[in-house]
């Protein structure tokens, strides 16, 4: 057993023993709470691992039956198990392990090199991942993949049947909350996990032509303006009220006054500019409601939860330029797409194999990458059922006496609920300590990468150090292209996506790292820095459906560049200039 630094603390592997904070960090940015680590992440384990089985790349008997080992949390975070992926590499037929680390882990330094193990290599499963891959490659359209169509249509129905909580019961509640953690979520879970890696098969592909014929700049442009990426549609529709907003003189008036008291002033007025608004505000959390910061965690608020984020977000994008309109420049990506693909098939059609396969690739990305984040939004729609569930005891608890504030049911485990049912105000102390602890755990900056063992959580620095070293005027960082295209203007350093007034439009948006709750911040920004990420991050998926000039993997940018200064990010070289 791992050492426990915090009452989340699980298993670590010693068979796959490299984990780290790549790709898990835009799904659980901050700690995880002890009901999340006792109920959601271990069928997300489950999940993952039928997701491996499915590929043919792992199978059940290489994992230990009762302990993580895909997953795994130390000082309060999660992280992901890098060997694991690297197996795959050397697995998967035309792939290596060093194709995945570009893929997952970016420009990231200090990955440690890649160990043979005994085992690593198998045949048999090559054979099998390789008659996936056929499978993968005569996809070409979203509407093929049928699971996640009726994963969509089942999600949105618990929504559309939600009962009246305030009727269930306490065990009612938590009955619903297990089950659809047990069942739902280890399915779900394991169709975003197989859509994840068959989305590394037509990017690998056309990276790897791209290579060979020394045209990378042409794999972004190709992977970009796909459409139907699911973590972009509610970006559309924030924009499309921000205009609503910006023709209104009623309407400005009221966001002038804040957005906190929008909702409340304009449900006063009769007009039919203040009642549509109103309305549509409405329609929008009841589609996108479930979307927020750290939205995997269920202690986490939500556009549903708390409407302020999503008015804050309309408040910034209702200053935006017209010419920043979300469809405009995803149009653009389009036309580039199309160039893009045009040039590199025509780089090799004199090989008629490589042409064919390259043609597949770009044809198939048109399925899988938006097919990832559909899996994602699958995801997410359920968690908002557990999440609004869990509510509803919190506030009852809160009641009796029994938790502080509402969002304390995150700090009891799943096995300790009953006996809180039966004496609400028995774990108030220990909900209180976990609470300070976890705290405590918000204010560092886990380790990116480790090969068991971690070092002591201690031992990381904090959040708000200063220990990198400062850029002057004139040195330009390294990252990795995101999105195409090149832009100057301030950088604003932004922390926590909770704020979006903390960026003004035609700033440049430099953050830690992405999940779907910055996309609304993307819009009114004219360009994007990330210090971590990779081809298959969040920040690039949606600048390139965003149409923004994006680089991620710029290690500590968010320490290194000063807030105000005005830089140059070139989203085709993966550089950001301080000028």
């Amino acid at each position: 057993m791992a050492e426990k630094y915090y009452v989340t603390d699980t298993d670590l592997s010693d068979r796959f023993p490299l984990y780290t904070r790549a790709n898990v960090g835009e799904v659980f940015p901050d700690p995880v709470t002890p009901l999340t680590s006792t109920t959601t992440l271990w069928f997300a384990e489950l999940g993952w691992r039928d997701a491996w089985e499915r590929m043919g790349a792992f199978d059940q008997g290489e994992f230990p039956a009762d302990q993580f080992c895909q997953l795994g949390v130390v000082g309060g975070y999660c992280y992901l198990n890098a060997s694991m992926i690297r197996i795959f590499g050397e697995r998967a037929p035309g792939l290596s392990w060093r194709d995945m680390d570009e893929q997952f882990f970016g420009a990231m330094p200090g990955v440690p090199p890649y160990e043979a193990m005994d085992g690593d290599e198998d045949p048999a499963k090559t054979e099998a991942i390789g008659e996936t891959f056929a499978w993968v490659l005569a996809q070409t359209s979203l509407d093929q993949l049928d699971e996640l169509t009726e994963d969509r249509r089942s999600t949105k129905e618990l929504r559309d049947t939600r009962p009246d909580l305030s009727t269930m019961s306490n065990e009612e509640l938590f009955a619903d909350f297990v089950r659809f953690s047990e069942v739902d979520h280890r399915l779900l879970f394991s169709h975003h996990l197989f859509a994840t890696y068959m989305a590394t098969v037509p990017v690998g592909i056309i990276a790897g032509v791209a290579g060979a014929v020394e045209r990378p700049d042409l794999l972004m442009p190709i992977i970009a303006g796909i459409g139907e990426v699911d973590s972009a549609a509610p970006s559309f529709a924030l924009w499309d009220m921000g205009r609503t907003v910006a023709a209104s003189t009623e309407l400005t008036a009221a966001f002038d006054a804040g957005a906190a008291t929008v909702l409340a002033t304009l449900g006063e007025s009769d007009s039919p500019e203040a009642v549509t608004f109103v309305k549509d505000f409405e329609d929008f959390l009841y589609e996108f409601g479930s979307r927020g910061p750290n939205e995997w965690e269920c202690r986490s608020p939500t556009w549903d939860t708390k409407p302020s984020l999503a008015l804050g977000a309309i408040e910034r994008m209702r200053m935006a330029a017209e010419d920043q309109a979300p469809a405009v420049l995803h149009a653009a990506r389009v036309e580039e797409r199309a160039a893009a693909s045009a040039e590199l098939l025509a780089m090799v059609e004199g090989d008629a194999e490589t042409h064919g396969t390259l043609s597949a690739a770009i044809a198939s990305t048109a399925a899988w990458l938006p097919g990832r984040e559909r899996t994602k939004t699958n995801n997410i729609r359920l968690i908002h059922e557990m999440r609004v569930r869990m509510r509803e005891i919190g506030r009852r608890m809160v009641d009796l006496g029994g938790f502080d504030e509402i969002e304390d049911f995150g700090f009891v485990t799943q096995d300790e609920y009953p006996a809180l049912f039966e004496a609400p105000t028995s774990l108030l102390e220990t909900v209180r300590e976990r609470r300070r602890e976890y705290e405590g755990w918000l204010e560092k900056e886990p380790e990116f990468v480790f090969s068991k063992p971690p070092a002591d959580p201690a031992t990381w620095r904090r959040r708000d150090s200063t220990d990198s070293e400062a850029v002057a005027t004139g040195d330009a960082l390294q990252g990795i292209p995101g999105c195409s295209g090149v832009v100057e203007g301030r950088a604003r350093v932004v922390l926590d996506s909770n704020d979006p007034t903390a960026l003004e439009p035609g700033d440049i948006l430099v953050a830690p790292i992405t999940d779907p709750s910055w996309t609304p911040l993307f819009v009114p920004a004219a360009g994007v820095v990330v210090d971590v990420g990779a081809p298959l991050s969040h920040a690039i998926i949606v600048s390139r459906e965003l149409g923004i000039p994006c680089v991620v993997s710029v290690t500590d940018g968010t320490r290194r560049i000063p807030d105000g200064a005005t830089i140059r990010v070139d989203g085709d070289t993966g550089t950001v200039t301080i000028l």
